[in-house]
């Protein structure tokens, strides 16, 4: 072989092998209404979709298009305009789907969760937890997102929707 000539190996490409893998961030999400456990609520209340009902037609339409749109984009890529925000603090994990309407107008907050090992399903959810209806230019007690917060612990540990 001659100065600067090089000997050309053919290189194999090695064989991928797939991992099962769950549900992930970037896939399309359903939408669940956590139920309560009959341990915690004998009537298996479901708060978050008894709020939305109970919402001013108008308000509960653009809560309804939010959570499908967010569920369909999914939800790390939904740019809403302030519409689907995560919380901070002591309310990380959460997300707010967020609508003002009704008269008077109100701020109308739906508080959910995201959940990527949910059961008997092969689609990460977006769970509707419960909502909660201020007055314009107030914020919520501290009292009011541990009853949220509350709430999703008893999620997280029975997992049951409606």
């Amino acid at each position: 072989m001659s100065r600067g000539m090089r000997k050309r190996t053919r290189r194999t490409a090695k064989a991928k092998t797939a991992t099962a893998v769950g549900p992930t961030p970037d896939d399309p999400h359903e939408i669940a209404f956590f139920r309560r456990h009959p341990a915690d609520d004998p009537l298996q209340a479901q708060p978050g979709q008894e709020f939305i009902r109970a919402c001013p037609k108008a308000v509960r339409a653009k809560i309804y298009a939010t959570l499908e749109a967010v569920a369909k984009a999914p939800p790390n890529k939904f740019a809403g305009g302030g519409r689907w925000e995560a919380m901070h603090g002591d309310m990380t994990g959460w997300f707010e789907d967020r609508c003002d309407g009704g008269d008077p107008r109100k701020h109308y907050r739906v508080f959910c969760l995201l959940d990527y090992a949910a059961p008997n399903t092969d689609r990460p959810r977006i769970v509707v937890v419960t909502g909660m209806a201020k007055p314009l230019r107030t914020t919520f007690t501290d009292s009011v997102y541990r009853s949220v917060r509350a709430l999703g612990v008893e999620y997280v540990q029975h997992r049951t929707v409606g």
